[in-house]
């Protein structure tokens, strides 16, 4: 069964680099364009707002609670079943989300004013700052209709991924990165504001998403004519396991859109550089964590309906150790390489070196949350597999509330930083959470094999840290360094790094056999 789930992580991995490399060269044309500005400051609230709402439909609740059920289905065994049921599912998801998006182009202003409050006591009292709330509630009338296209396609891609066939949604994002890309190339001249070249970028690419993916369904058999089905019984049962989802599964994006919030009363940059060290942050939690989470989902599903409790285990300690061998070393890495990487991605045009070091501050305190983030990924869906989605959304609450308890602790001392602080702590209580409660149930309880190999990763890991601060240059040295030469010696780190991690699990006994689905 490893094998199989390493091949299907591979795959999404393989495509989720894909998308990620492109998804750096978008945010250096953004940066290049906009800098960490007023326009990047509007231009990355107008998108964060429908792209939080689709993390809740998409990543998080809806597919959490959708392929259990989907999976139920399947098995039984009824095509005709399998058919009407993914009819009605797209049907009533459709009318919903195309609701949610109308309304949130009619209230723009007001979400504006709800997550930019600060731009908002601006425009109240009249200030140069109130200009941003003013044209960040004009962007979401182009952005948000995002959130209907990338919804209907990441139920095309839940259903492809149930029926194993993992490639064509994990190379959807590709499509956003080019039209985002392309729109700040060819589009920006166009408008007196360049910013809103690239919300179009963004409207474009969902619609396009959207459209990539029906060939597929289509070739799959499964593409039928959408109906409404709010009362199904299996939509009953999605709507059951959806609605307390929301709340759970999509903690960690409900702290960063505070973050924002808090963060628009920080002065012009706070938004921006928060931001840029969470797209670094977001390189490996996409390409490892969320691919790792998108193949063990459906597999614990099929181990649950097939009633084999020590598959279900072995998998979620297989999911465990990837993300540990993956997680903590790209941490220690995001740690010490934070401004070396964001100076050579993002310093040029409007982008400075003083927004390169702003922004490393904060990369440096969200790497200490990157294995959190990971584990309540792979940690989750031991719940939602078994249809559980109470006990996650009960501790998403918890977490939340001192995810905000830290912000107002942390903002003050720290400033924006204190915000990427703050959510480092709340994941890692929220993935402590979860493991003591499958834990206490019996469900995972790591094995000895799994603590000994993390033992051994934490000290490869510091040795990789050791070694890539030895060999690094300073700061002003890099400052200095034209691009390709940024580039190389970027390169040069993580190579000496990664070749000081792999060289001491090897000489500490890690082998290939280490990761194996057997405990």
């Amino acid at each position: 069964m490893s094998g199989k789930l390493l091949k299907s992580g591979v795959i999404v991995s393989i495509m989720t680099f894909i998308s990620r490399i492109l998804g750096l060269v978008r945010d250096a044309v953004v940066a290049n364009l906009l800098g960490a500005g007023a326009n990047a400051d509007i231009f990355l609230l107008a998108n964060k707002i429908p792209n939080f709402l689709r993390r809740l439909f998409v990543e998080g609740a809806f597919s959490q609670a959708f392929i259990p059920v989907l999976t139920d289905v399947k098995n039984a065994g009824d095509e005709e079943h399998l058919r009407q049921f993914i009819g009605k599912i797209s049907g009533t998801l459709g009318v919903i989300v195309t609701i949610v998006a109308l309304i949130g182009v009619i209230a723009s202003p007001i979400l504006a004013a709800l997550f930019a409050s600060g731009w908002f006591v601006e425009y109240l009292n009249d200030r140069p700052d109130g200009l941003k709330y003013e044209l960040a509630s004009m962007m979401l009338k182009i952005t948000f209709p995002y959130l209907l296209f990338i919804s209907l396609a990441g139920l095309a891609g839940a259903i492809l991924n149930t029926l194993n066939k993992f490639g064509a949604a994990a190379f959807t994002p590709v499509l956003l990165n080019i039209s985002i890309i392309s729109c700040a190339i060819y589009l920006s001249d166009q408008f007196s504001e360049p910013a809103f070249a690239l919300a179009w970028g963004v409207f474009i690419g969902g619609l396009t998403q959207l459209l990539f993916l029906v060939p597929f369904l289509i070739k799959a058999g499964v593409l039928v004519r959408p109906r409404w089905g709010w009362s199904d019984p299996d939509i009953k049962k999605v709507r059951t396991l959806m609605i307390p989802a929301l709340f759970g599964v999509s903690v960690g994006q409900l702290n960063l859109l505070l973050d924002t919030m808090i963060a628009s009363f920080l002065g012009t940059g706070a938004i921006a550089w928060l931001y840029y060290s969470d797209r670094l942050l977001e390189f490996p939690l996409g390409l490892f964590g969320i691919a790792i989470a998108t193949v063990i989902l459906p597999t614990l599903s099929r181990n649950h309906v097939a009633k084999d409790d020590q598959a279900f285990q072995a998998n979620i300690d297989w999911a465990v150790k990837m993300v540990c061998v993956l997680g903590i070393p790209a941490a220690t890495g995001l740690f010490v390489l934070a401004e070396p990487m964001l100076l050579t991605i993002f310093q040029r045009g409007e982008f400075s070196p003083l927004d390169a070091s702003k922004s490393a501050a904060s990369l440096m305190a969200y790497s200490f949350g990157l294995l959190s983030f990971m584990l309540v990924k792979v940690l989750a869906p031991g719940f939602y597999s078994r249809q559980d989605t109470k006990t996650p959304v009960k501790f998403g609450i918890w977490c939340m509330a001192a995810n905000m308890l830290f912000n107002l602790i942390l903002v003050w001392p720290y400033d924006y930083v204190g915000l990427a602080m703050a959510t480092s702590i709340s994941a890692t209580m929220n993935a402590g959470l979860l493991y003591w409660a499958l834990h206490k149930r019996g469900v995972y309880i790591a094995s000895q094999k799994t603590i000994i190999l993390l033992a051994k990763i934490v000290i490869a890991s510091v040795l990789m840290a050791c070694s890539v601060i030895y060999l690094s240059p300073s700061t002003a040295e890099w400052v200095q360094f034209v691009l390709l030469n940024k580039i190389y010696q970027l390169l040069l780190l993580i190579t000496a790094g990664f070749s000081v991690f792999l060289l001491a699990l090897l000489l500490m006994g890690v082998r290939k056999q280490c990761f194996s689905t057997q405990r």
